[in-house]
């Protein structure tokens, strides 16, 4: 079981961000959420890249998922991303950002299969 870690969830649909922030939450871990991928990363910088992993929507307005974690990552390259999607075309789109990019969740997902997809991309890439 990996320490208790420091999560981003960036979701423009709030159903979905109160249901990842929730089943996150409740395996102990600390979480900040965003509403946009533009949100989300002036959360990281002001983090400065302290989170143990970033876990985003793909299709948002604004900026999206993989705009924001092509900026995330030129910022700070040791920066742990997860994407989710319920779009088979933003999979691809998320699958040429090998090296970026750690894992796409696809929507729907349960509570139970979040917390395992993150508790893996913790350890795996600790």
């Amino acid at each position: 079981m990996p320490a208790m870690a420091k999560l981003l969830i960036v979701e423009d649909d709030e159903s979905v961000r109160t249901l990842a922030a929730r089943a996150l939450e409740r395996a102990g871990h600390t979480i900040d959420i965003a509403a946009d991928g533009a949100q989300g990363l002036s959360l990281i910088q002001a983090a400065r890249g302290g989170y143990d992993l970033v876990v985003s929507d793909i299709r948002m307005p604004e900026m999206d998922g993989i705009e924001m974690a092509i900026a995330a990552a030129a910022l700070f390259p040791s920066m742990k991303i997860m994407l989710m999607t319920g779009y088979a075309d933003q999979r691809e789109r998320a699958e040429e950002l090998n090296g970026i990019i750690l894992d796409v969740v696809q929507k729907p997902f349960t509570l139970a299969e979040i917390r395992s997809r993150v508790e893996r991309a913790l350890i795996c890439f600790a």
